[in-house]
């Protein structure tokens, strides 16, 4: 048995999403029928418009999401019916060994990244045609079907377009400071990007008593909505960044987190650490993209490169920590939401993303 849903659909030739139905499956064993309401429109997925990451197609866009439990498939036990629940774009098997010594974000049970539920399976179709989606979420659809392990339960009160970010930016971010940099009380920190990922970067390292934290982008509003979110100085990005990294922290900042995903700015991180430093890689560039390091540099000065996917998020731990700390107002993600926008002006929000402008869409159903 099937219905029909609104979706967001990329058909892996062209730049722009086409709204239209697509058929959605009941939820069969292990998975779980969502009601979406609220999906964010992340850099992720605009790097698959424009053909920087190949996936398959065609693909209901959006991995972003939280909604409401509309019915559950046979052995699901994780949540009920009317349960508010954020959704993972990496979706753990929990049966691998990474799994079981509790790495959910290294899984390598998971299909997630072949956009395939466990079964290898999609629940969505369109003219008997199937659909993937995209990561395993499809979350630009008014419903979509993912394993019980992808949606974790949050309380109600948290608002569904904050809820949405819980589940990628907020994660991504807040878990690159505290689960991969470990940040310490007092160290300072600078920022290279303040969109959606990077301003929840900085909210991370306000959160872990981060000082100063220095946020640095080409878009004045964007440094603007950094300084109400937590950083103490800001920086237009330029030829003279590594000269006022270097002032404002006494000669180098102990962290250096890089969000876009760029090479230039990746490469950049190490001349704006103080010796034995850590650069931290949070921002995915294009598939295949080699990334240039003076090897003897990174020796002799004792540095670290990280590599953080998700924020080493684990979800069903992480996402009610972070609604916790969002209702007791320790994570402001309402100001990272710069604007509420229909699904059918998804579009307009990628093109403005590709400007460099706005902080982070969401998508409200």
């Amino acid at each position: 048995m099937s219905f029909t849903s609104r979706a967001a659909v990329h058909y892996g030739h062209e730049r722009t999403l086409d709204i239209t139905e697509v058929q959605v499956e009941e939820p069969g064993p292990g998975n779980v029928l969502v009601r979406l309401g609220a999906s964010g429109v992340c850099g992720s997925d605009r790097h698959v418009l424009d053909g920087e990451w190949p996936m398959p197609s065609p693909t209901v866009m959006g991995h972003e999401g939280a909604g409401t439990v509309e019915a559950i498939g046979e052995g699901v036990q994780d949540v009920v019916v009317g349960d508010h629940v954020v959704l993972s774009w990496f979706y753990p098997c929990r049966r691998c060994t990474n799994c079981l010594s509790g790495r959910a974000y290294v899984c390598t049970g998971s299909r997630s990244e072949e956009c395939l539920l466990p079964d290898g399976n999609t629940p969505l179709s369109r003219d008997g045609t199937r659909v993937y989606p995209y990561l395993a979420v499809g979350s630009m659809s008014e419903y979509t079907v993912v394993p019980e392990t992808a949606a974790v339960k949050i309380p109600s009160e948290v608002p569904f377009d904050v809820a949405s970010l819980l589940g990628c930016s907020i994660a991504t971010g807040v878990g690159a400071v505290v689960n991969d940099a470990m940040v310490a009380p007092g160290s300072s920190a600078v920022v290279i990007g303040a969109g959606g990922v990077g301003l929840s970067i900085i909210m991370g390292l306000k959160l872990a008593g981060a000082h100063p934290i220095i946020a640095v982008d080409l878009n004045e509003q964007k440094l603007n909505a950094a300084q109400r979110l937590g950083a103490t100085h800001t920086v237009i990005s330029g030829d003279d960044t590594q000269h006022q990294v270097a002032e404002i922290t006494g000669g180098g900042a102990d962290y250096a987190f890089e969000a876009i995903g760029r090479k230039e700015a990746i490469e950049s991180l190490p001349s704006l650490l103080v010796r034995g430093g850590t650069a931290v890689l949070v921002g995915l560039p294009p598939a295949g993209q080699s990334i240039n390091f003076d090897g003897l540099e990174l020796a002799e000065s004792g540095m670290r490169i990280l590599g953080s996917n998700y924020g080493s998020t684990v979800p069903g731990r992480d996402f009610p920590r972070l609604a916790e700390l969002y209702l007791a107002g320790k994570l402001p993600v309402d100001d990272l939401i710069s604007d509420r926008i229909s699904l059918d002006e998804v579009n307009e929000a990628f093109e403005a993303m590709r400007r460099g402008e706005r902080a982070r869409s969401v998508i409200m159903f």
